[in-house]
């Protein structure tokens, strides 16, 4: 599915934030569509994490049960020690400087995943084919698929214990990855004719991004904010609110679900169909 196909339909509730097990959710493409459609949701966009592989069975699902599909993606970057997502819609998948860069992310991810695995290992009987055999499909191993392992193993209880022991930087396993600078990662998504936001900017005061960065990154055409999700905090949602008014930005809201990866429900943050209308405009 293209940014160039017929223009969407507009109808809400609409989710424009929704993982599938094609990066860290739990369920696949057309299991996701189906859990929105149940909560409600009438227009959703799948954003798995650089990657657009989920797309066609998301749309063929969304299709059968009348939903409208909005192609997406939720693409990493950093700012210093910052890690920023970046939501990508309408773009062009085979955009060719685009593939090449979410090939790079996709590939140091998974020499990260056996380096914090080989880590971990050496405290806890945890190995790399116990990781693999928690993928599902062609997805990027990534750091929820060494929770699900530690999980199976019996090390942990649950996704939420591993994140909050094993997997937190501070028990001295962690290891970094390649992301892009986020002024490149909206770059890229614009040259690729699509439409950026930042993901939930605001999940708290020092993990805010500058608003220095954000006029730099609204230059290069940052189209809006993912104002209404559950991590922003009050505070951050009043400042964010202040931006999208001096700049015009499009607002978002969505749940960011994960299946039984997190606690998110679809729908219980939505997007307006004026904001979406405008986020349909906008693409090329």
């Amino acid at each position: 599915m293209h940014a160039d196909s017929a223009a969407p339909r507009i109808r809400g509730p609409i989710d424009l934030h929704l993982h599938s097990n094609r990066s860290d959710g739990t369920e696949t493409p057309a299991e996701v569509v189906r859990q929105a459609h149940a909560h409600g949701v009438r227009t959703l966009a799948l954003t798995d994490h650089d990657t657009t592989v989920g797309w066609e069975e998301a749309a063929q699902e969304a299709a059968a049960l009348d939903m409208t599909f909005i192609p997406g993606m939720e693409m990493s970057a950093r700012d210093g020690w910052r890690s920023v997502h970046v939501l990508a819609y309408l773009f062009d998948p085979t955009h060719p400087e685009l593939v090449a860069e979410l090939e790079r992310v996709r590939e140091d991810r998974v020499g990260r995943a056996e380096r914090i695995v080989r880590n971990i290992g050496r405290d806890y009987p945890l190995h790399w084919n116990d990781v693999l055999e928690q993928r599902r499909g062609d997805a990027t191993v990534g750091r929820p698929h060494i929770a699900d392992a530690l999980v199976a193993r019996g090390i942990v209880r649950d996704r939420v214990e591993a994140f909050d022991s094993i997997l937190h930087p501070r028990a001295g396993y962690f290891e970094g990855h390649y992301a892009p600078d986020p002024l490149r990662v909206v770059e890229l998504i614009t040259a690729a004719g699509g439409v950026p936001i930042i993901a939930h900017p605001a999940t708290g005061e020092r993990q805010r991004m500058p608003e220095t960065l954000i006029e730099r990154l609204i230059d290069a055409g940052l189209a809006g904010l993912e104002r209404d999700h559950r991590e922003n905090t009050r505070a951050g949602r009043e400042w964010l609110q202040s931006l999208i008014d001096r700049h015009d930005l499009i607002i978002t809201g969505s749940s960011d679900y994960h299946g039984a990866g997190k606690p998110n429900l679809p729908g219980e943050n939505t997007t307006s169909e004026d904001m979406l209308a405008r986020l349909i405009a906008r693409a090329r």
